[in-house]
């Protein structure tokens, strides 16, 4: 009797946990219910699958809401949202004092990600050391054998100067140090990933949470490049991501940044691969 008695109560506990979730899950949207209005997001494009997501769950609560997202990288993030195009500017890395002073922007940090080298999948080359990468990038190797891979030149992938995955690359990765000219510009980490699953003998570098079986990340240093080793700090290579509003974000705005930070927001922010803040 005791047992079943125990028993019983553990049930009944894991069933009020189970409601309150979903109670809390229903208040994060709640504050969306009987309103409209649209809201623009554009900038660092490391967010866009959380951003999108989120972005779904309101307008299929709310269908007086209209949510719009786009890339462009955190340059574009900043300006826009800076001159007033568009209501959220997402960045991958934090604003410099000159942006913030120039725009009255305020940030709303959401996430932390690292950035990995990748390679495509069929390449042999398991492990790179910083070393090999900087020099690798800089042009100095220029042939997958003198990294243990076959004989074929290596072909770069960089991102362009408005990145805030460059950004973040260049300056711990790198050390701030030369990219070699002849790198392929991209334009997102989509972008990359594309690129590099189509070409056998390419490097470039994407953010954590955009790995998938279409390319491949090195070990750095005998380290892997996954978010639990971000989180950690074993994994060097990390940024937060930022939503970024000109001012004191007040309405829908205030809502949707809430909502991300939202216990239900750090669930659509795990699933899409990176770490919440909160």
């Amino acid at each position: 009797m005791h047992k079943v008695r125990t028993g019983l109560i553990l049930s009944m506990l894991t069933l009020a946990l189970v409601v309150c979730a979903g109670l809390a899950q229903a208040s994060d949207l709640g504050v969306f219910a009987g309103k409209s209005g649209k809201i623009d997001i554009a900038g660092g494009t490391a967010h866009i699958p959380v951003m999108k997501e989120a972005a779904k769950r309101i307008m299929q609560t709310s269908p007086a809401i209209r949510i719009t997202v786009a890339g462009g990288g955190s340059g574009v993030g900043v300006q826009k949202v800076g001159e007033g195009l568009v209501d959220i500017g997402n960045t991958g890395r934090a604003l410099s004092p000159a942006e913030i002073a120039k725009y009255g922007l305020k940030s709303f940090a959401f996430a932390i990600d690292g950035v990995a080298v990748v390679v495509h999948p069929k390449n042999s080359v398991a492990n790179l050391t910083h070393a090999q990468v900087q020099d690798i990038f800089a042009g100095k190797i220029t042939n997958w054998k003198a990294v243990g891979g076959h004989d074929a030149a290596i072909h770069l992938y960089t991102r362009d100067e408005a990145s805030g995955t460059r950004e973040v690359f260049w300056g711990i990765m790198l050390k701030k140090g030369k990219i070699a000219e002849s790198a392929n510009v991209v334009a997102s980490n989509g972008a990359m990933k594309t690129a590099l699953a189509g070409d056998a003998d390419g490097i470039g570098y994407v953010s954590i949470g955009h790995i998938d079986a279409t390319i491949k990340a090195p070990t750095l240093d005998g380290v892997v490049p996954d978010q639990d080793n971000a989180k950690s700090g074993k994994y060097p290579v990390t940024r937060k991501l930022y939503m970024n509003a000109k001012g004191e974000p007040k309405g829908l705005v205030a809502d949707f940044i809430a909502y991300i930070q939202s216990p239900e927001g750090a669930q659509i922010t795990s699933a899409s691969g990176y770490i919440p803040t909160r």
